[in-house]
C-alpha cells in the first residue's frame, strides 16, 4: 500500500512539473505578443510619419523642380554673349578707322557677323534669341594721336568719329574712351571680365586681350571659378608669350579684316629731304653785300665739309616745318601699352625754312636761316659705357637676368598697385596724377618682385633695347 502511495506521489509531482512548465511556456508567449503588438503599434505610427514626411517631399520636390524650370526659362529667355576688348591693343585695321563714323559702324556690323558665325559653331544648342553685348575700353586721346603720328589718320578727331559710329551702330555696343593715365583701361576691362565670369546670363566671353601678358595673371586668378569652355581669348596681334602658353587651356579665334595683327610703329616715318639749293653764279657772288659774301663763304665751307644743308651725311633727312600748329604729343611709352606713345606736349618751332629758295645768293640777302624742324623724338641711345653693361646674348640681342621668384608672391604684389615705373625707374611721368600707388613702402624682396611683374610687359623695342634702366621685359 505505501509502494503505491509514492507511485501516486512522484506522478503528482511529475504533473506538477508539467503544469509549472506549461505555464511558464504560456507567460511567454503573452509576453512576446504583447511586445509584439507594442512594436506593430510603433511600426503604424513611423509609418504614418513617413507617409506624411514622403508627401511633403514631393510637394517640396514638385515646387523646386518648377521653380529651376522657371530659372532655367529666364536665363536661357535673357542669354547673352560678352565681346571684352582692350582697345588700346586690339586696333581695328586702318581701313575701318581710316573711314571714320562710316568705319565705325562697318566695324561693328563685322564684328557682330563674326560673334554670331563663332558661336553658332562652338554652341550650336544655344537659343538664337540671345545677345551680343561689346564692350572696348581704350585711350583715345592717345589712340588718335599714335595712329596720327604713323601716318594712319590725318587727324586725331577721326578716331572719335570712328568709335561714335560704332557705337550707335547696335543698342549694346559700347566703345568708352577711359581718358590718360596708366592702366585705366586694363583695370575697367579686368574689372568687367570678373563680374561676368560667373554670370548665369552670360553663356560666353569673347576677350580681346592678346597684346598684354597681365592679362594671363587674370586667367589664372579665375582658373578655379570657370570653365575653359566658357572663354574665348581672341587674337589681333600675335598672343604675348604667357598667354601663348595658355592657349591649349581656352578656345581662340580671330576675326579677319577686323583687327590688327602688327603693332603701330611711329618710328618708321620717311622725311622729305628739303629742296636743294644751288650755289651762286660768279656774277651774284659780285653783287652781295659783304655781310652776305662772308655768310656764303661760311656755307660753302659747310658744304665742302660733308654737310649739307646744315645737317651731316649720314643722318636722316630733316623735315621742313609746317606752319599748321601740330597736336601735343608725348615721349613717354606706356609700360602697359607699348604701342601707345603717352607723352608731355613739345614746343612748337615758328621759324619755317623756305623750301623754294631759288639760289645761294638769295638765300645770303635774305633773313637769316631757319632753323629745320627735326623729326618726332626717337630714343636716345644710350652711352657706350651703359652699353656695355648690358646684358647680350651672343647674337647682340639683349637679355634679361633671370629672377627666382614665387608665383603666389607675385599675385600678391600685383593687388598692390604699386606703380612700376615710380619705385623701379624713380621718374614717373605722371606724378600727382599717377592711378598707382606712390607711397607703399615696399621691402628688397617686394621691389625684386614688382621687377617680375614689370617684366611681364614687353618693351617696344624688344632686344635691340638699349636703355639701361628699362624695367620691361626683352625676348
Amino acid at each position: 500500500m505505501a509502494d503505491e502511495i509514492d507511485d501516486l506521489q512522484l506522478s503528482f509531482e511529475t504533473l506538477r512539473g508539467t503544469e509549472h512548465a506549461k505555464n511558464r511556456l504560456i507567460e511567454d508567449l503573452l509576453g512576446r505578443l504583447r511586445r509584439s503588438c507594442q512594436e506593430l503599434e510603433q511600426e503604424k505610427l513611423d509609418h504614418d510619419r513617413e507617409s506624411h514626411f514622403n508627401r511633403e517631399v514631393q510637394l517640396r520636390v514638385k515646387e523646386l523642380k518648377d521653380e529651376l524650370r522657371l530659372v532655367k526659362t529666364r536665363t536661357e529667355r535673357d542669354a547673352f554673349i560678352l565681346v571684352l576688348i582692350d582697345g588700346d591693343g586690339m586696333i581695328f585695321e586702318d581701313p575701318l578707322i581710316q573711314r571714320g563714323e562710316i568705319g565705325g559702324r562697318e566695324a561693328a556690323g563685322i564684328l557682330w557677323g563674326a560673334v554670331r558665325d563663332y558661336v553658332q559653331q562652338i554652341m550650336p544648342d544655344l537659343t538664337s534669341d540671345y545677345k551680343i553685348v561689346t564692350r572696348v575700353y581704350a585711350n583715345l586721346k592717345g589712340l588718335g594721336d599714335v595712329c596720327t603720328r604713323a601716318g594712319i589718320l590725318d587727324s586725331p578727331t577721326i578716331m572719335e568719329d570712328f568709335t561714335r559710329g560704332f557705337t550707335g551702330s547696335k543698342q549694346l555696343f559700347d566703345f568708352t574712351d577711359v581718358g590718360s593715365g596708366k592702366d585705366r583701361a586694363d583695370d575697367k576691362v579686368s574689372e568687367l571680365f570678373k563680374l561676368f565670369v560667373n554670370n548665369s546670363h552670360c553663356k560666353h566671353i569673347i576677350f580681346g586681350c592678346s597684346h598684354d601678358n597681365g592679362y594671363a595673371r587674370l586667367l589664372e586668378d579665375i582658373a578655379g571659378q570657370a570653365m575653359p569652355s566658357q572663354i574665348t581669348l581672341l587674337e589681333g596681334v600675335p598672343f604675348e608669350r604667357e598667354l601663348a602658353m595658355m592657349k591649349s587651356r581656352y578656345l581662340f579665334t580671330r576675326f579677319d579684316n577686323l583687327f590688327r595683327s602688327t603693332k603701330i610703329n611711329i618710328y618708321q616715318q620717311h622725311y622729305q629731304q628739303p629742296q636743294q639749293i644751288r650755289p651762286p653764279t660768279m656774277s651774284e657772288s659780285q653783287s652781295m653785300p659783304q655781310w652776305a659774301q662772308s655768310q656764303m663763304n661760311s656755307l660753302q665751307s659747310l658744304h665742302s665739309s660733308g654737310l649739307h644743308n646744315g645737317v651731316p651725311d649720314g643722318l636722316p633727312p630733316a623735315q621742313v616745318a609746317s606752319p599748321v600748329q601740330q597736336p601735343q604729343q608725348t615721349g613717354y611709352q606706356s609700360p602697359y601699352h607699348p604701342s601707345m606713345i603717352r607723352t608731355p606736349s613739345e614746343s612748337t618751332n615758328n621759324s619755317i625754312m623756305n623750301p623754294l629758295a631759288a639760289s645761294w645768293a638769295t638765300k645770303a640777302v635774305s633773313a637769316p636761316p631757319a632753323q629745320i624742324a627735326s623729326p618726332p623724338p626717337t630714343p636716345q641711345p644710350s652711352t657706350l659705357e651703359n652699353a656695355n653693361k648690358i646684358p647680350r646674348n651672343k647674337y647682340g640681342q639683349r637679355i634679361d637676368p633671370a629672377i627666382q621668384y614665387d608665383k603666389n608672391e607675385v599675385k600678391r604684389v600685383q593687388k598692390i598697385h604699386m606703380c612700376n615705373v615710380h619705385f623701379l625707374r624713380h621718374d614717373c611721368p605722371y606724378g600727382d596724377d599717377c592711378t598707382h600707388d606712390h607711397f607703399y613702402k615696399p621691402n628688397k624682396n617686394e621691389l625684386m618682385t614688382l621687377r617680375v611683374v614689370a617684366r611681364g610687359t614687353p618693351c617696344h623695342f624688344g632686344s635691340a633695347c638699349d636703355d639701361i634702366k628699362c624695367i620691361y621685359g626683352h625676348r
